[in-house]
C-alpha cells in the first residue's frame, strides 16, 4: 500500500505541472505537440501524468551553462 501512494504522489497531473513551471494548460499541450513538453503517461482513461523524475530531468536538460 505504502508504494502505491509513493507512486502516486511521484506522479504529478498536467494541472500540477503547469502550476509548477507556471504555465498555461494550451502551452503544456502546445509543447506537447511540438515535442517539446516532459515525457507524459497516458493513462487508461486518456488522463496524462508526468512522472517527478522526468520533469526534473527535462528541467535539467534546459539548465543554460552560465
Amino acid at each position: 500500500m505504502a508504494a502505491t501512494v509513493t507512486r502516486l504522489h511521484a506522479m504529478l497531473t498536467v494541472a500540477e505541472v503547469c502550476t509548477e513551471l507556471q504555465i498555461s494548460r494550451s502551452t503544456f499541450y502546445d509543447w506537447r505537440q511540438k515535442g517539446r513538453a516532459p515525457r507524459c503517461i497516458t493513462l487508461p482513461n486518456g488522463s496524462l501524468r508526468v512522472r517527478r523524475t522526468d520533469l526534473e530531468s527535462w528541467l535539467n536538460a534546459r539548465e543554460d551553462a552560465a
